[in-house]
Order: structure tokens, then sequence, then C-alpha cells
């Protein structure tokens, strides 16, 4: 009952995961304000390809 005891405690002091849990978490946030900056951009850059093609148009007309 002792070394279980004792397992237990070595267990609950040990920290070797919490670095690669933390780097996995900074990844994923990091994911999720490029992917957000990215579908900003894009939605605008859109915009302006759009509106360059229709005064494209415009002229050609």
């Amino acid at each position: 009952m002792a070394n279980m005891i004792q397992l237990v405690k070595t267990f609950a002091k040990d920290e070797s995961g919490a670095t690669a849990i933390e780097y996995g978490l900074i990844a994923a946030m990091i994911s999720v304000a490029v992917i957000g900056a990215v579908s900003f951009v894009g939605d605008e850059l859109g915009n302006v390809f759009n509106s360059v093609g229709e005064t494209l148009e415009g002229s050609i007309k």
C-alpha cells in the first residue's frame, strides 16, 4: 500500500507532459489566428478583383 501511495505522489509531481500540451495549445491558438486573418484577407482580395473586373468590363463596352 505504501508503494501505491508513493506511486501516486510521484505521478502528481510529474510535469514532463505539461510542456508538450502547452506547445500544442499555443500552436492551436496561432492556427486559429492565421485562419481568421486569411479568411478576412481572402474576402477583401476577392472584392478587389471583382471591382477591377467590373471596371475592365465597363471600359471594354
